[in-house]
């Protein structure tokens, strides 16, 4: 199993870069199912951040991505189950993927609910404001 960091998933599925993104084309492509790349928790978060903010990709866009990682025989995510529990409440709602993630972990985690002072989270992921 080989670990991918968030630049070389980046520049895969941004293509934005000729050198590197070849380089990381390469490397994925050469992956399979009994040599797998692990994808983490926090590369994921951090692609979906790096996407959205860098490279102004749409909700939806994003969403497709992951489902990629999950759906790809040759990848391995880390929490794979939560992380689809996680996509499916970032595509019907307004949350950040990083609140989705954290207030599914925390639930399968069998926490009583998840504290936080963000409003749009408690709100938008389901979290509970602090007050």
């Amino acid at each position: 199993m080989i670990g991918l960091d968030t630049n070389v998933l980046v520049r895969y599925f941004a293509q934005d870069d000729p050198a590197q993104s070849r380089k990381a084309s390469v490397l994925i492509e050469s992956l399979t199912a009994e040599r797998p790349g692990y994808v983490t928790q926090v590369a994921l978060i951090e692609v979906v951040w790096v996407l959205g903010r860098a490279y102004d990709t749409r909700r939806e866009e994003i969403a497709q991505v992951i489902e990629t990682l999950l759906r790809t025989k040759e990848l391995m995510v880390e929490a794979s189950e939560t992380v689809w529990k996680a996509l499916r409440l970032y595509a019907g709602s307004l949350a950040d993927f990083a609140d989705c993630l954290i207030e599914c972990a925390c639930h399968d985690a069998q926490c009583e609910y998840t504290a936080t002072f963000d409003a749009k989270a408690a709100k938008t992921a389901g979290l509970k404001l602090v007050k």
